[in-house]
């Protein structure tokens, strides 16, 4: 005789794995607006942002609001970049490329607006990234708890006592540089 196991829905919904959803639809810009110079492109399943010939700064905003996510993108840049991802708000940012003001890189590190600085920096970034290839980020933000892989090793695990509880997430063309950085892969998952 089999035994059949009833498990109750609320349970199943527990045990279901998290699923991510792509933020780009994979043709243009649809749910995404740029702030500030138009210097986003995308073509062929990647995002481009270059500097125009007049180095104004942009920051592609997601039309969507997000509270606790985990985003996985993928990024690729030579050169002197200085860019970002944005976390809810334009005040709590995760680096990537070189610090206008430190003059050096400081990717995976976290850039907090209203103190105009970066409170810790991230490790092992020298040995882990990868310039001219395509780098991996996953960054988890629970509240203002972020925590940021670079290509599968962690290398920041900080708290912020500005994160939003809800925003967009905003990609970033740094004003003053002559820069090109591209993304793609850029997915999330909520919760």
């Amino acid at each position: 005789m089999k035994k059949i196991l009833i498990v109750p829905s609320f349970l199943m919904a527990l045990a279901a794995p998290a699923f991510s959803e792509p933020l780009f639809n994979g043709k243009d810009l649809t749910g995404w607006a740029p702030k500030g110079a138009d210097v986003w492109t995308f073509e062929k399943d990647v995002l481009t942002g270059k500097s125009n010939s007049k180095k104004q700064g942009s920051v592609l905003w997601s039309e969507a609001k997000f509270k606790d996510f985990t985003l996985d993108l993928d990024f690729r840049f030579s050169g002197d970049v200085d860019s970002g991802v944005f976390l809810r708000t334009e005040n709590d940012q995760i680096q990537i490329g070189t610090s206008r003001s430190l003059k050096r890189d400081m990717t995976g590190s976290p850039y907090i607006g209203t103190i105009g600085k970066y409170p810790v920096e991230a490790h092992d970034v020298k040995s882990l990234l990868k310039e001219g290839e395509w780098n991996h980020f996953s960054i988890t933000a629970k509240g203002g708890h972020y925590v940021v892989l670079l290509n599968g090793k962690q290398v920041l695990d900080y708290t912020s006592d500005t994160a939003a509880k809800e925003g967009p997430i905003g990609l970033q063309v740094h004003p003053g540089v002559d820069m090109m950085i591209e993304f793609k892969n850029v997915d999330l998952v909520k919760g």
